[in-house]
């Protein structure tokens, strides 16, 4: 009986404890400046948020290339990409696969923005979505950058099919 005990209590502490090891760091706060960065996108050229200033940055995280809910998000970032460039933004997407994982992923869903290879993991972890589930990756994390460099809206709890259209509809709140 007391071995069932000692076993629920460890349990109870490991569920409790979970969320602060899966997830080593926060995220950068609303208003502070955006973590730097330069990341080679997927025809491994070197990119940094730098090369966009002056313009809105929706730098999304995502766990893995050619999984459903990664391509479903890539896919509707891919059909308002005509909107984001009304409205003065890129998209970058991020994750820890490698460059050529990228490139098969773009070709295969043609894709016609930026995925950047966070295979060092440096980016994933300044933003705070790095997470060490099942295996390491970047959780399912977006970061709407605006044009002066500052972090202006956090989106935690992404939705794949609806994310785009919500991204869009934070830049058009923000911008007035």
């Amino acid at each position: 009986m007391k071995k069932k005990i000692v076993l629920l209590a460890l349990l109870g502490a490991v569920i409790v404890l979970a969320p602060m090891v899966i997830f080593a760091s926060s995220h950068p706060e609303v208003g502070s400046v955006a973590p730097q960065f330069t990341l080679p996108t997927q025809d491994g050229q070197p990119v940094s948020l730098s090369d966009f200033k002056g313009k809105w940055v929706v730098l999304y995280f995502y766990p893995k290339d050619m999984t459903s809910g990664c391509t479903q998000e890539a896919h509707n970032f891919q059909r308002d990409l005509a909107q984001y460039e009304k409205r003065n933004a890129v998209i970058l997407g991020v994750s820890v696969d490698d460059v050529k994982s990228h490139k098969e992923f773009c070709v295969k869903e043609s894709l016609g923005f930026r995925l950047l290879a966070d295979t060092q993991h440096t980016v994933s972890e300044a933003y705070g979505t790095l997470s060490h589930m099942i295996f390491t990756h970047a959780a399912r994390n977006t970061f709407l950058i605006s044009p002066d460099g500052r972090i202006a809206r956090v989106f935690d709890t992404v939705k794949p099919n609806e994310h785009s259209a919500e991204v869009l509809a934070a830049i058009d709140t923000l911008k007035h």
